[in-house]
């Protein structure tokens, strides 16, 4: 990687997601939060000079996605560990996946991209902005669900922040959130594909997992009217969902040939 300002910029906000772990680990205070907004603003400081420089957003290649969702996850998670200050129980879970994203965004190679045609509409930003929102709750679903299984597990102790009830609570609710925005970015999609490409839905690889993962969450919400979830079985539920969403964004669109027919 070239020493830039943009990419020192990347590397500071990395190793400040390294710190806020550090610190997560002996204060459950607002400390962890503010820096996650540190480690946002370094990381979309990053993002603007990329953007000024190739005259589009971070939206193209593996590099870009990964800056782009590091900065957007840490963000979100940051004002919604500020709204909700219960959620800072799911530091211990959610903090090692926003660090295994940025470790692997130092390995990739930050190559310069062009901006499709097919890009130019406002749809886009619609969908983007839907699909961040829906990982982002997803993410913090799996957190709160990771506390449930590892209390289970006796493997941390997180008794005093928060009951079992209560965080399993507020973990459904957040996975139905994130089936609302998940919709939003389907629907989208396909209006922008139509337009784009003449077909609102073509079950390409990227498509078809999308669909299975917002297959997966209502499934697992619909389990939850029917059936009495045990805490651990709805943890691992919460985790299959995150699972899913993480392969459809990171995986499936760089390991298919088409990831959205006609997009490059």
């Amino acid at each position: 990687m070239t020493i830039s300002p943009e990419n020192t910029l990347v590397w500071t906000g990395v190793l400040t997601y390294v710190a806020i772990m550090g610190l997560a680990a002996v204060r459950a205070d607002a400390w962890p939060g503010r820096g996650l907004i540190l480690a946002s603003l370094l990381l979309g400081a990053a993002i603007a000079l990329r953007w000024v420089r190739l005259g589009h957003g971070p939206f193209i290649n593996l590099y870009e996605i990964l800056l782009s969702n590091l900065f957007s996850l840490g963000l979100l998670y940051a004002l919604a560990r500020i709204w909700l200050p219960r959620l800072r129980v799911a530091d211990q879970v959610v903090l090692p996946v926003l660090l295994l994203l940025g470790a692997w965004l130092l390995f990739v190679p930050a190559l310069d991209s062009h901006f499709p045609p097919t890009y130019e509409t406002p749809w886009l930003w619609v969908h983007l902005l839907s699909g961040k929102l829906f990982l982002a709750a997803a993410l913090i679903a799996a957190g709160l669900g990771g506390v449930l299984i590892l209390r289970r597990l006796h493997l941390f102790s997180t008794e005093g922040e928060a009951s079992d009830t209560e965080v399993e609570r507020l973990a459904w609710w957040w996975l139905g959130t994130g089936l609302v925005f998940h919709t939003a970015m389907l629907v989208a999609g396909a209006v922008w594909a139509q337009d784009a490409w003449g077909r609102y839905w073509a079950w390409d690889p990227l498509e078809t997992s999308a669909f299975l993962t917002w297959l997966a969450l209502a499934l697992a919400l619909h389990s939850r009217l029917t059936w009495r979830i045990a805490p651990m079985t709805a943890g691992f539920l919460f985790w299959g969902v995150f699972s899913l969403a993480f392969l459809t964004f990171f995986g499936v669109p760089f390991l298919s040939q088409a990831p959205h027919q006609g997009a490059i």
